[in-house]
């Protein structure tokens, strides 16, 4: 046998071989196929994406939104009904004395409109002709300002005592207000004493009209 056959010969042989073996490894791969579990050809990335797409399609956490928003929280407070609108009684202490004040300077005006034209404020001495110091008009006024004066002052002492004081001056707007609202009473209780002191005409008109002006000055000031 030439060197070339018997090289031929050799590389028959191991193709066989190799045939041989390929087919053996074959079989014993079958064979355990079958005896074992199903093997999962499906790629990861795609159990991951069935797994998401899951979690998309479950309505659960829709569900459980829905819950939350319908949670019972107990009884709704009615909203507060809005505070009435203060309304300051209309008879107190202060108010009192302002009503006072303000019928003192009414009662002074009526007096002076109610004055007898027969009433002189000079050289008075020579009128001798008796008068009438009550009973009339201008004589029940003028007692009735008197009154309401001295009312007035007393009120103011003492729901506004508090209110006056000394150290302040007399520029104070309330000490000015005590102090005219005095002098005016005085002046309208001279002018009422002196009046019906007298069985014949005097001077007084003026005593009583300062007072009452200065009593309008008072209320204006504090008004």
């Amino acid at each position: 046998m030439s060197s070339q056959s018997r090289d031929y010969a050799i590389k028959h042989k191991m193709k066989l071989n190799v045939f041989a073996a390929g087919i053996c490894i074959a079989a014993l791969a079958s064979t355990a196929h079958a005896e074992g579990p199903a093997l999962n050809l499906e790629l990861p990335a795609a159990a991951s994406s069935n797994a998401n797409y899951s979690q998309f399609i479950n309505p659960r956490p829709y569900l459980l939104a829905l819950n939350e928003g319908g949670v019972d929280k107990g009884p709704v407070e009615a909203p507060a009904a809005p505070a009435a609108e203060f309304k300051p009684p209309l008879f107190t202490g202060s108010k009192v004395h302002q009503y006072l004040g303000l019928g003192t300077v009414l009662a002074v005006g009526l007096t002076a409109l109610s004055a007898p034209d027969d009433e002189c404020e000079s050289n008075c001495a020579a009128v001798s002709q008796p008068r009438q110091t009550s009973g009339t008009t201008h004589t029940t006024m003028a007692r009735t300002a008197a009154v309401l004066a001295a009312a007035t002052v007393a009120t103011g002492l003492l729901y506004h005592w508090d209110d006056f004081h000394l150290e302040d001056g007399f520029s104070d707007p309330d000490n000015q207000h005590v102090m005219l609202a005095t002098a005016g009473a005085l002046l309208m209780l001279f002018a009422v004493k002196k009046s019906a002191n007298s069985s014949v005409p005097t001077s007084h008109a003026g005593a009583g009209i300062a007072g009452g002006v200065a009593m309008a000055v008072a209320i204006k000031l504090t008004w």
